[in-house]
């Protein structure tokens, strides 16, 4: 089958994350070939929505919408029978089932889900905390933490703790460190804690490429144990066996991304609540469209 390329019109009066989402979800299927995207966000205007036809009309191709103003609904499905592109309100169908088992009709509001609301500020404030908890700071605050992420340096505690911070998790984190004891903090912990690991040829390549940003490429490899393959394995399965003994379930990070590493990490978080009969913290979903209108997404 021949590859094709197509443009692809992202159109949303709101920040536009849901159509991004469903793109990325969709697209990935479709790997060979290429899309160039056209995102266009915050129209909330006839004049701001004029640019998009501009662009439309310059390079044509199928639209995907959120929009809630009937107005420019409209007048955006009229330019693309016009011009012959297919054209869709990706949240229509989802709502028109909705509504037809709650037995109401959605709100036409904008940017529902973009509102400061608790569970906003539950985001900002695990934000806070993550950077204030990162690579074992302030480890006494671990006894706030939603969970703790341990393991060896450079295995993606850091990015995977601020990805869950968007989900309103206050995740801390702690280095596995050769020769070093972990914090007492770790002892009894009060929260779930779960390990990652990856792959040695992996975390050499990622410390590696660390080394160079940080101005240390003229460092010897031959005898730096921070990127000695024979150290490093040591490393990580010391962090393992380590993990196992305190009984701290483990991820294996090296073909993870980490939206897939954080939904884990909230998987695990559930089963030891469960365990412990205590309330799950509940993950929120900065992303997620709170459906009461055709749009805002």
């Amino acid at each position: 089958m021949a590859h094709r390329s197509i443009n692809l019109h992202l159109v949303s009066d709101s920040t536009g994350e849901t159509l991004n989402s469903i793109a990325r979800a969709t697209l990935a299927r479709f790997e060979d070939h290429h899309v160039l995207h056209h995102r266009w966000s915050l129209i909330r205007s006839r004049l701001q929505l004029d640019r998009v036809l501009e662009g439309l009309n310059h390079e044509p191709g199928p639209v995907l919408f959120t929009l809630v103003d009937r107005s420019l609904r409209h007048a955006l499905e009229e330019a693309c029978q016009r011009l012959g592109v297919p054209c869709l309100s990706v949240l229509d169908q989802v709502m028109d089932l909705l509504a037809g088992q709650l037995g109401a009709q959605a709100r036409e509001k904008r940017a529902a889900q973009h509102v400061m609301d608790a569970d906003y500020f539950r985001r900002i404030d695990a934000m806070h905390y993550v950077l204030s908890h990162d690579d074992g700071q302030g480890t006494a605050g671990i006894a706030e933490a939603d969970v703790c992420l341990v393991g060896v340096s450079r295995s993606s505690k850091t990015p995977t703790c601020f990805y869950l911070a968007n989900r309103g998790i206050k995740a801390a984190n702690v280095p596995i460190v050769p020769g070093a004891r972990l914090p007492p903090e770790l002892e009894n912990p009060p929260c779930p804690v779960v390990g990652l690991t990856i792959d040695t040829q992996a975390l050499i390549e990622i410390r590696r490429h660390r080394l160079k940003l940080i101005g240390a490429a003229g460092v010897r490899q031959d005898s730096n144990d921070y990127i000695d393959h024979d150290s490093v394995k040591a490393e990580i399965l010391a962090a393992r066996r380590l993990c196992t003994a305190r009984g701290w379930p483990v991820i294996d990070v090296t073909r993870r991304s980490i939206e897939e590493t954080a939904a884990t990490v909230l998987q695990l978080m559930e089963a030891w609540h469960q365990r412990h009969e205590r309330p799950a913290p509940q993950p929120v979903d900065p992303a997620a469209e709170v459906l009461v209108g055709r749009g805002g997404a």
